[in-house]
């Protein structure tokens, strides 16, 4: 029975993927559910830092704290010849 704070999900995974994450957690010593978990914390995780550091660049866009491309790509182009420039502020 699940507990109360808990919620069931079903996903149909490919079975290559589920193979692998029996193996792993055969290999932890854990269970198929716990390997689950950790790898959606983890995705969770991932997903809201990204949100974050769009929303703060949008917010450096909207306050004009912004170099032009030809600036970025001057460096980028620089940065195979014996005289890289200083990365762009």
């Amino acid at each position: 029975m699940a507990h109360p704070t808990t919620k069931v999900l079903t996903a149909h995974v490919p079975l290559p993927l589920a193979e692998k994450i029996d193996l792993v957690a055969a290999r932890l010593e854990r269970s198929r559910g716990w390997i689950v978990k950790q790898a959606l914390s983890a995705w969770i995780d991932q997903e809201e830092e990204r949100s974050r550091l769009t929303r703060e660049a949008l917010d450096d866009v909207d306050a004009g704290r912004i170099i032009d491309h030809q600036t970025v790509q001057a460096w980028a182009d620089s940065l195979s010849t014996a005289n890289p420039l200083p990365a762009p502020r």
